[in-house]
């Protein structure tokens, strides 16, 4: 009899093992591209229905962040190597930029969404967040690159967008930061600003200039294979982040510095921010074009699903609120309306990735780990 009775789990249980096994921090783009999502939704106070919308999206990501979260600390207490063994690998370990990324899309949400449920509370949360965010995205920064250097085997023929994930973890975090600055006491707004300014400097030029390896990369060895089609939107992601932090820099800026007995200099900052904020919106144009050009061409040959379809919805999101933040500087018409067209396109894009991800989930078939193999 308890044979009988043990022998039908034991499936499962053997299913949950390699689940925990084969988990890897790609899961974490989960909740950036649900997180951007409801921060997109969270651009319109005036819609009711898709503030709403927002709020809801932003309170289940913090429930998911928090599940992955437990799952991977599982991973590492109950199979420490087989979560080393990602350091070593040049794919798998460029994901961990993505924890604090998603991790910053709970803190914008604390700030959008968290004052009318938990009032001023939500504002310390956000705070609090903020800085772990902070320092896990120079963690993530700092330490891939590093092991890229020293335990890694890389050729220019293999590389993808996928080198942007841990270094621009951290314009990620100076874009919630401008966001923070005017919801914090006098006395804390210089310091948040003038870190978040010091983590743009070390995510954003970096960027930049892998973008020009990456192309370079693509004129000698040509499109990366399908199965990596949506690391084409992976490079607009440092361009709209960092067009978005300078916008915020420049629209909230000013008080801190104002605060901090710097207003003199503040007319000054705020105008070089927003003036380089448009300027990286446009070059954003140019890597949305491309993007969209190379996804139709691979789509000739089919795209099989895997969890990098995520990267389709993190770069749309973060590029359509710089866009919409711009049009509430610029009263551009147009502008406004290719911001709402961005946000329609990437709540489909969610739409159909979350349906294939909670489908794969189910069936085990996305936990896979490469650095396993062999």
């Amino acid at each position: 009899m308890a044979v009988l009775h043990l022998s039908p789990s034991a499936p499962a249980v053997r299913h949950r093992a390699r689940v925990l096994r084969h988990f890897t921090p790609n899961w974490f783009a989960t909740t950036m591209g649900t997180g951007i999502l409801a921060v997109c939704l969270g651009q319109f106070p005036g819609s009711p229905a898709l503030h709403a919308a927002g709020e809801a999206l932003w309170l289940a990501n913090i429930g998911l962040f928090a599940v992955l979260s437990c799952i991977y600390a599982g991973k590492w207490l109950l199979h420490p190597g087989a979560a080393l063994r990602a350091f070593d690998h040049p794919v798998v370990s460029m994901f961990f930029g993505c924890i604090p990324m998603g991790l910053a899309t709970i803190v914008n949400g604390f700030l959008i969404f968290g004052p009318a449920l938990v009032g001023d509370t939500a504002v310390a949360i956000a705070s609090e967040l903020w800085w772990a965010d902070a320092g896990l995205a120079v963690l993530a920064g700092l330490a891939i690159p590093l092991v890229m250097f020293t335990r890694q085997q890389h050729a220019i023929e293999h590389m993808s967008a996928i080198w942007l994930l841990p270094i621009v973890a951290s314009e990620v975090t100076a874009a919630s930061g401008g966001l923070l600055v005017p919801h914090l006491a006098e006395g804390t707004q210089l310091s948040v600003l003038f870190a978040s300014f010091v983590l743009w400097s070390c995510s954003v030029p970096l960027a930049l200039g892998i973008l020009i390896i990456l192309f370079l990369r693509m004129a000698l060895h040509k499109l990366p294979p399908a199965g990596m089609a949506a690391t084409s939107f992976l490079a607009l992601g440092p361009v709209g982040t960092g067009a978005l932090g300078l916008a915020l820099f420049s629209v909230n800026g000013e008080q801190a510095l104002a605060a901090g007995g710097l207003g003199a200099l503040a007319p000054a900052i705020s105008g070089a921010a927003l003036l380089g904020a448009v300027l990286l919106w446009g070059y954003g144009l140019w890597w949305l074009g491309l993007a969209v050009a190379i996804t139709i061409n691979h789509l000739r040959q089919g795209l099989p699903f895997n969890l990098g379809w995520w990267g389709y919805t993190f770069p749309i999101g973060v590029y359509a609120v710089a866009t919409l933040r711009l049009s509430s500087i610029f009263p551009l018409p147009a502008l406004a309306g290719f911001g709402e067209v961005l946000v329609a396109a990437l709540a489909a894009i969610w739409i159909v990735v979350a349906f294939r991800t909670c489908c794969g989930a189910y069936d085990g078939s996305l936990f896979v780990d490469p650095s396993l193999e062999g």
